[in-house]
């Protein structure tokens, strides 16, 4: 069944209402708030590379607070155990049996922060659950719920003492932007509005439940074979360039549709045009690339490479996917 005109009218509305909602908190940064719940309706999750004091803590409890869900935050550190985040059974002497006590990942939001600074065993313990959306401790399966994301964040000026995010699980990230800093006039508003002493609480825009019916709505926007021949030729374009070591792999194909179909829908469409394509590219495949040395000594970085990558890829006529 495809989306109909209506549904994607109602969709685009709703995304305005929770994007205008969580503005209020984060100013001036729409179109960061846009990707984070484009990310969220298309069962992603976000890498936030940014200095500290930027909002992203802010940005996560807002969102939380729109969907009437639940945030949380994790300050990984080195000294982090995996069973810090998932969770540990623990023995009842009463009833002699384990119980199970929920980590912090079980939430609709987890704030991962600073997470390249927990050590690679810590990181991995995030995999199953971004992936399959539930962890298995003891050889049992809890799931996390829906919706769920992990908004992940690292500092790109400090690294001493940090732990570089391995490929695998960069690619499990469908997109990674920066917050960046507020305008001019978007700090005079901060400014302005921090005498008051009592900190934001917003009014939730939908229920959970919506936003899980609106992630199985997304899946419904129509793709024309034309648009997956063009993103199948980005990526091979990726692949194919001669500055990339490693291109984008399939799950950054597959994470590219469906970003896209939840970007048609927020934009009142039913089907994807190729300006969805290529305003999502850059963010859902450049932190799934690595460069060959000589062209990183050389001051290219993988941004660059989807630029040149999208100038050299023509895109369907508008014709073929209207």
């Amino acid at each position: 069944m495809t989306m109909t005109p209506e549904q994607a009218t109602w969709f685009a509305g709703v995304c305005d209402q929770l994007v205008e909602n969580v503005e209020q908190v984060l100013l001036g940064k729409n179109h960061v708030i846009r990707l984070s719940f484009v990310t969220l309706l298309s069962r992603g999750h976000l890498l936030l590379e940014d200095v500290p004091g930027t909002g992203k803590t802010s940005l996560a409890r807002a969102m939380a607070e729109s969907i009437s869900g639940v945030s949380n935050r994790v300050q990984f550190t080195p000294d982090l155990l995996p069973g810090d985040i998932t969770g540990v059974s623990i023995y009842d002497q009463r009833t002699g049996d384990f119980d199970f006590h929920e980590g912090p990942i079980f939430a609709n939001i987890v704030l991962a922060d600073e997470i390249n600074r927990a050590s690679p065993k810590t990181q991995s313990a995030l995999l199953e659950v971004m992936e399959e959306g539930h962890v298995t401790v003891d050889g049992v399966t809890h799931p996390v719920g829906t919706p769920f994301m992990v908004i992940a964040t690292q500092n790109p000026i400090e690294q001493a003492g940090t732990y570089r995010l391995p490929e695998a699980q960069l690619d499990r990230f469908m997109m990674k932007t920066s917050i960046g800093y507020p305008d001019h006039q978007s700090t005079i508003r901060i400014l302005e509005g921090s005498e008051s002493p009592v900190a934001t609480v917003l009014t939730p825009v939908v229920p959970a439940t919506t936003i899980a019916e609106m992630t199985r709505m997304a899946t419904t926007v129509h793709v024309d074979p034309s648009i997956n021949d063009y993103v199948a030729r980005i990526i091979d374009g990726t692949r194919q360039a001669d500055e990339v070591r490693l291109g984008a792999s399939v799950r950054g194909a597959l994470s590219l549709i469906r970003s896209s179909k939840t970007l048609a829908a927020a934009s009142g469409r039913s089907f994807v045009i190729p300006d969805d394509v290529k305003s999502l590219a850059d963010t859902v495949l450049a932190h799934r690339l690595i460069l060959d040395a000589e062209a990183e000594f050389d001051g290219v970085n993988p941004s660059n490479v989807i630029a040149q990558v999208l100038i050299d890829t023509p895109p369907p006529r508008d014709s073929a996917v209207a």
